[in-house]
């Protein structure tokens, strides 16, 4: 019995000993065999992808508001007859220079001057009346009323001799102020009526190029600052803005905006087409090739850097377009650019780099 018992123990403890003493490093050795074939296969499977890449440096650089429009004289009168009659003057032709207090046209008096003449005739008859009641009255001969009422008289017929003469005066209808004439002035012998107009008068000494800006945009620019006109036959002229409006247009949600322009030589004419572009605010970016543009998965706006070795996406913002490439920001201030095979790489991807040289990525 005792044989029997050490006889399975001696068993037991030998079958042990093959288990974790051989068979268990063999496994072992099998294994990391295997692991390292694996890992080999996949390496082989994914090689690093090559790409090309452009060096680039942050800049500081000054955007431009291009915003269409068209010119506008400064000041564009329609000078109205204030009075009616028959313009007894010969007429100025459209085009002519006019100074201001100038005479466009004259109208007949007609029979204002015999108006005048029986104004005045009251105006000394009220004044004597006036006079003497206010000599009665300080004698006591006449009431107080009475001496009220003869002067209330008196300043009426005053006032009637000023509107005559005022009505005389508007027989003369002057420019406002220097400019030129756009229209032929009133032919002689036709008639005005009250507020008919005499003649169209333009300053043209300077001009305003209105147009609009999005809502978006508004709040980059203000008063004072400098703008560049390029007119439709190519000119380019200098201004200042001079008006940003406070009430957006219903329809389409943008604000008037004016820049002035000099015109001493009278060269802008009015309703001219023009491009105003206008800086803002400088900004630190990135000069880079638009087909380095990429999105990520996510639908964002972006592009893919070489980070150690491997890609990675970094979404940017477009500030301006050339035709060299775009500034965009959202970069750090030295970036390696992917420009050719960064839509073949994810996030994380090894990748082996090409550095273009800065004549080749131009």
């Amino acid at each position: 019995m005792r044989l029997t018992s050490l006889a399975l123990a001696l068993l037991s403890a030998g079958a042990l000993y093959y288990w974790f003493a051989v068979r268990g490093p063999a496994r072992d050795a099998a294994v990391t065999v295997v692991t390292a074939a694996t890992t080999g296969a996949a390496a082989e499977q994914n090689p690093p992808v090559a790409v090309m890449v452009q060096q680039s440096e942050a800049r500081r650089m000054v955007d431009q508001l291009v915003v269409r429009g068209r010119t506008v004289a400064i000041r564009n009168v329609s000078v109205p007859a204030e009075t009616a009659g028959l313009v007894i003057s010969q007429p100025l032709r459209k085009g002519a220079t006019v100074k201001q207090d100038e005479v466009l046209c004259r109208l007949d008096p007609g029979a204002r001057a015999a108006q005048l003449l029986e104004a005045e005739a009251g105006l000394a008859g009220a004044r004597v009346e006036a006079e003497a009641a206010t000599t009665l009255s300080r004698k006591g001969f006449a009431s107080e009323t009475t001496r009220v009422a003869r002067q209330a008289q008196l300043e009426a017929a005053q006032a009637r001799v000023d509107l005559v003469e005022l009505d005389i005066a508007r027989l003369v209808i002057r420019a406002p102020f220097d400019g030129l004439l756009e229209t032929d002035t009133a032919e002689i012998g036709s008639r005005l009526g009250l507020g008919d107009t005499c003649a169209t008068v333009i300053d043209l000494s300077s001009v305003k190029v209105s147009g609009y800006v999005s809502e978006r945009e508004v709040d980059q620019i203000g008063l004072g600052h400098k703008a560049t006109a390029r007119l439709i036959n190519g000119r380019i002229i200098e201004g200042t803005i001079s008006f940003i409006s406070r009430v957006s247009d219903p329809a389409t949600r943008t604000y008037l905006v004016e820049v002035t322009l000099p015109n001493q030589d009278g060269r802008i004419r009015d309703g001219m087409t023009a491009e105003l572009r206008i800086d803002l605010p400088a900004e630190v970016a990135h000069l880079i090739r638009q087909s380095a543009l990429t999105l990520d998965d996510a639908g964002r706006l972006g592009v893919r850097l070489a980070v150690e070795g491997k890609a990675r996406f970094v979404e940017i913002r477009i500030i301006r377009d050339e035709i060299d490439g775009v500034w965009v920001t959202g970069l750090p201030d030295r970036a390696s650019v992917i420009v050719v095979g960064q839509e073949f790489v994810r996030d994380g991807r090894a990748i082996a780099p090409t550095i273009l040289d800065r004549a080749a990525s131009q």
